[in-house]
This record gives structure tokens, C-alpha cells and sequence, in this order.
């Protein structure tokens, strides 16, 4: 009754010279012979013209006769002629004198699983279920209320109990407590009863206590008139392939966390890179300077240079937030031609003497929606990578061309102006052009470069609402082209800026509370604030600032958002609970603001001239919690 229950295996004996003498049901689902058709007939009929007459058949009895066992994977034909990929295990069958007697054949159908699952397939799908004959598998009964009725040889060899030792006992004893007490057992049957089939995989327990992860498949038995009589149960050891796959998973981890470092110490070393020629400039520069003020000699120029330095130390900072953060875009109309003109003198301090720039633009080129800062450290930051492509020199070309976009690469259909450099360097081969833009990718040798410049500008350009794309040939040169998306008129009037000033703004002397755990940081607003005439007093925390409050009368509050104890917000929520007119100002470096927070203050961001704080003082709203009236107040570059 249990090989005549299995549907999914053809299960059938063979006399000495490969006669079938015995038909399951499986058998005849899937090979599509009737027990009439086939009893007394040759096996090899199963098999393909092409394995007859390599005399696969013969060689399979022999190697069963000769080993005690043949198992193999391959095509075999049905009675219609269709061909199916089928798992075969034949087993050699002895009388008790050891005399062959014939062969024990089992056959799967796994057409469709042998595609997705061939390498599980070759390792794990090795079908041994003759009931007793088998010894990789557990295959046994159980009656309508769970209990053993039978046990085979693979039963006994990997879960340890003799058949007279768990016969009449039930199942739920291979179950560790934890799940017979939520009555996993229970519902096993449950299923199979009324699903047609439980098939799961979990821990269980052998007879001396230890466990082993298990397959599990239970099918219900049915009488030949339909009267369901028990459960077939099959259950197969998987200990070793699950601690296969968790050692997988952990080399697959441990591989991430490497790509993870890497990526961060490429980052770091490009920044520090970056950073340390900045501060040589800038220590440098000032040191120079107060030389030349001891000896009583002019030293703007040195402390231009230093400032310059910053200035580029604060346009690295706000290309890293672009990347980290997704940072605000201010998208406004811009003339790409006056853009560039207005860069020229910065391109050609930046790139040296041995390059030479040509631009060519046409007389009438319509105006692109775009931020105008960060679009001029783009053609800053390609310019560059094009003058680090020319080592010896060259000619760098800087253009642009109105194109009519009808379906390209994801583009929205629509005018654009395609803005393009052009070097005439090594250029890239395909594996290096295709890798370009991703992060951390960099040519420029360990240190030299952050890997970020080309994934930035692409992640900008997408934000325009257009892309980058990479043209290059080896030892030609490379073009990097910008799409950027002509501007709309609608389109502009919902991003027009704020004004820069607000006639209702605080006007004359004031007195300025400054807040920033920074001493250096302090020092320098108190000087800013004090130069442009207001009266300073200082606090290095929320509450020596409430204090202060409390003390003097104060127009404005400059806090710092990051301090420990309160942060700028908490400050200045609670200032303004005692001190409702109080005009509020917080200054930030942008990345300091926890993900979901929004200040409703005015904010400035970090690093900020002595200019760029009188516009902020000049800009306040007229009430401070008056979300309406809250702006921007971030110096543009």
C-alpha cells in the first residue's frame, strides 16, 4: 500500500535480465504505460535510441548485479514518445542465500526543477526509496492518529530506533518539546490530510538526544475506494547542506563587510587627500601672513589664498552632503554660456598652464532648469578629471548644443541642452567606461581621489531632471556629456528663490546672543558680529544661553544646532518660551540634522563669511515661530 500510495516515484522490479514484473501507481502517472502494457516487458524501452544502443541498460544491471547499486540522472522516453529528465536509482535485490533475484527501480520526473535546481539537483535530489532497501531516507507509516505503523532501514540507521523499539509510538516524539507543545505534529497531519500533502523542513530529535535538521514530505494513504487509512511519512537528514548554506551566508557577509571597508577606506584616504593640500595652503598661507605683519609688509595676498583654500574645503564638504544626503537643489533658470564665462578664471587657475580650454556655444541657446552652484562644481570637478587625463598637456573643449529628445535612455521626451567636455587624453577601455560612475571607482591611484566625482555629477544631473552619459575611445580622449532639461516657465515660478532681503529685517545695533560649544568657532561670529556693529555676548552652552537670557535684554539668538546637553532646536524652543520676540538664528553644517528632523528657525550653514551673516540678520523673519516666514538663509558659491 505505500508503493502503490507514492505518486511521485515510478516503483518497480526487475527480473535478473530486466523484465518489469511489478507497476506502481507513479509509475503509470508519469510513464503513461498500464500495469497490462508493461509487466513482462524489456526496461530499456524507457530509454532514448541513442542509450539503447550504447548499451546503457545492459551496463545499469550489470553495475546493479556487480555493486549492489546503480544510480544515474538522464532522458527517458514515455509510452506517447515525450521525453522527460528523470532520477533513477536501481538496487540489486539477493534471496537469503545471496543469490540475485532481480532489481528494485525507482524513477523520478524532474523536467521541470532540472533547469533551476541542477546543482541541488546532482547533490541532494538522490532518490534511494526502495522501502527497505533504501538507507538515505526515513520511510514509514503512520495510522489516522499518528502512530509508527512500519519503519525502514534508513529510518532506523539516522534516526536510531530499532522497528520494535518505536512501532506503536507516536511521531511527535522525533519533534523537539518546544514544537509538540504548539502542536507542530498535530498540524502536519492536519495538512496532510487535508491539502493532499505537509512538506516543511526543522529541526528533530534522534533517539539519543541529538538533533539534525530534517526534509520532511507526509502523504496521506488512501484505500482503493478513496477511505484514507494513514500517512506515508519521508524524512531526509539535511544537517550537513544547512550547515553548507550558513557557512555561505557567512563567507557572503564577511565578503560585504570587506567590500564595506574598502569602499570607506578609498573614501577616506580621497578625502584626507584632498583635505591636507587645502589645509597646506591654508597653514601655510597664514603663517606667511603673520610673518609679513610682524615686518610690517602688506599680506592680503596670502590671506586670500588662505581663504580661497576654505572656500574650495567648504565646496568639497557640500559635494560629499550632495552625494551623502541627497542635498536641497535651489533649480532656477540658468544661461549655461554666461555660466561657463563666469568660471573661466577659476578653470584656468585650476587646470595650470599647459592646458588650453576652448569653449564653443551657439549665439542662441535656450537657458536649462538647473542649480547654478552645484552645476558649476560639475564642470569644475569634470574639467579637472579631463586635465588629469592629459598629464602632458592638451586641449580641453567645453561645449554645448541644443538637442530635441524624442525616446533616449530613459529621458523624458522634450527639449534639452546637451553640455559636454571633451579631452584629449588616454581615454578609457569598455571595463573601465562601464565602471566610471559607479562610487568609489577611481584611476587616480590610492589616496589621490574620493572615487565620487562622476557618481555625483550623475546623481545631480538626474536630479535636473536629466543623466551623464561617457563616450570613449582608448588613447583618443573622452567626452562626458550632460543632458540637462531646458527650462519651463511653470517650472520656474514654482522654484523662484526667496528674496534676499526682507524690508522688515532687524536694522541698526543689536544685541546678539552667540551660542556654539566651538571656542574658535565662537570667537570668530563674536568678532563677525561685533565688526558689523552689534553687541556680543557669548555662551558655550543651552544653559549658560537660557541664563544669559535671563539676565540681559537680547535681539537675536545665533545658536549652534549641534551641542551636547541641547541641541540648537531644544535652545532656541525653549528661549522662545520665555522670550517670545526673541528672533532666532541656527547655524548648522547641514550633516549634523538627524534624518526627519526640520528646523522651523532660519538656519546658516557652516563655514559662513562676515557677509553672508549680515544677509542672514537682514532676512529674519518678522516672527521667529512663524513657519510661513522661515527661509533659507545658506550662503550660495
Amino acid at each position: 500500500m505505500l508503493v502503490q500510495s507514492v505518486t511521485d516515484y515510478a516503483i518497480y522490479m526487475l527480473d535478473p535480465d530486466g523484465i518489469v514484473t511489478s507497476w506502481n501507481a507513479g509509475a503509470e502517472r508519469f510513464k503513461g504505460y498500464t500495469p497490462d502494457e508493461i509487466i513482462g516487458q524489456h526496461f530499456s524501452r524507457f530509454y532514448g535510441e541513442e542509450d539503447r544502443d550504447s548499451g546503457l541498460p545492459q551496463r545499469a544491471l550489470a553495475t546493479a548485479a556487480k555493486e549492489g547499486r546503480f544510480e544515474a540522472e538522464g532522458w527517458r522516453i514515455r509510452k506517447d514518445g515525450t521525453r522527460f529528465w528523470a532520477d533513477v536509482v536501481l538496487d540489486r535485490i539477493t534471496d537469503p542465500q545471496g543469490s540475485l533475484v532481480g532489481f528494485a527501480k525507482i524513477t523520478r520526473d524532474l523536467t521541470l526543477r532540472r533547469a533551476a535546481e541542477e546543482e541541488l539537483r546532482r547533490s541532494e535530489e538522490r532518490f534511494r526509496l526502495l522501502v527497505q532497501s533504501v538507507t538515505d531516507y526515513a520511510i514509514y507509516m503512520l495510522d489516522l492518529d499518528g502512530h509508527v505503523t512500519s519503519w525502514n532501514a534508513g529510518a532506523e540507521r539516522f534516526k536510531g530506533y530499532r522497528a520494535d523499539e518505536i512501532i506503536g509510538e507516536h511521531f511527535a516524539r522525533f519533534y523537539p518539546p518546544e514544537d509538540r507543545e504548539a502542536g507542530a505534529p498535530a498540524r502536519a497531519l492536519a495538512t496532510a490530510r487535508e491539502a493532499g500533502r505537509f512538506e516543511a523542513e526543522g529541526w528533530r530529535h534522534r533517539k539519543d538526544g541529538s538533533r539534525f535538521w530534517a526534509s520532511v514530505v507526509i502523504d496521506p494513504v488512501r484505500s482503493e475506494a478513496g477511505e484514507l487509512i494513514g500517512f506515508a511519512k519521508i524524512t531526509r537528514d539535511l544537517t550537513e547542506r544547512r550547515k553548507s548554506q550558513q557557512a555561505l551566508e557567512q563567507a557572503q557577509q564577511a565578503f560585504f563587510q570587506s567590500q564595506k571597508m574598502e569602499a570607506i577606506g578609498q573614501l577616506t584616504g580621497g578625502v584626507a587627500h584632498d583635505f591636507n593640500n587645502l589645509l597646506a595652503a591654508i597653514v601655510g598661507s597664514v603663517d606667511i601672513a603673520k610673518r609679513r605683519l610682524a615686518e610690517g609688509k602688506d599680506a592680503t595676498r596670502f590671506l586670500d589664498n588662505a581663504l580661497q583654500a576654505a572656500e574650495r574645503g567648504a565646496t568639497q564638504t557640500q559635494r560629499m552632503l550632495a552625494f551623502a544626503r541627497k542635498q536641497d537643489m535651489q533649480l532656477t533658470k540658468v544661461d549655461v554660456a554666461a555660466l561657463v564665462r563666469g568660471m573661466a578664471d577659476l578653470i584656468e587657475r585650476t587646470i595650470g598652464s599647459n592646458i588650453t580650454i576652448d569653449t564653443q556655444f551657439p549665439l542662441m541657446l535656450k537657458a536649462i532648469h538647473a542649480d547654478p552652484a552645484q552645476l558649476e562644481l560639475a564642470l569644475l570637478n569634470l574639467v579637472v578629471n579631463a586635465r588629469d587625463a592629459m598629464p602632458e598637456g592638451g586641449r580641453i573643449l567645453i561645449a554645448a548644443q541644443k538637442v530635441q529628445v524624442q525616446v533616449e535612455n530613459g529621458l523624458t521626451p522634450g527639449e534639452y541642452v546637451r553640455l559636454f567636455i571633451e579631452d584629449e587624453g588616454s581615454g578609457m577601455d569598455e571595463e573601465t567606461r562601464a565602471k566610471a560612475i559607479e562610487p568609489f571607482f577611481t584611476t587616480k591611484g590610492v589616496g589621490k581621489g574620493t572615487g565620487l566625482g562622476l557618481s555625483m555629477v550623475a546623481g545631480m544631473a538626474e536630479q535636473f531632471g536629466g543623466r551623464l552619459s561617457l563616450d570613449s575611445v582608448v588613447g583618443e580622449g573622452t567626452t562626458v556629456s550632460l543632458w540637462l532639461p531646458v527650462a519651463k516657465d511653470t517650472a520656474l515660478e514654482a522654484a523662484r528663490p526667496v528674496a534676499v532681503a526682507r524690508s522688515d529685517g532687524p536694522r541698526g545695533a543689536l544685541t546678539m546672543l552667540a551660542v556654539d560649544d566651538d571656542d574658535i568657532v565662537l570667537v570668530n561670529t563674536a568678532a563677525m558680529l561685533s565688526h558689523l556693529g552689534h553687541t556680543v555676548l557669548n555662551a558655550t552652552s543651552g544653559a549658560q544661553a537660557l541664563r544669559l537670557l535671563a539676565e540681559h535684554t537680547v535681539d537675536v539668538l545665533l545658536t549652534d544646532y549641534a551641542m551636547p546637553g541641547m541641541t540648537g532646536a531644544e535652545l532656541a524652543d525653549a528661549a522662545l518660551a520665555g522670550w517670545p520676540d526673541l528672533k532666532v538664528v541656527v547655524v548648522t553644517g547641514y550633516a549634523e540634522l538627524p534624518t526627519g528632523v526640520t528646523l522651523r528657525f532660519p538656519r546658516l550653514s557652516k563655514p559662513f563669511r562676515q557677509s553672508d551673516l549680515e544677509v542672514a540678520l537682514a532676512r529674519l523673519p518678522r516672527s521667529p515661530a512663524d513657519p510661513a516666514n522661515v527661509v533659507d538663509l545658506r550662503p550660495r558659491r
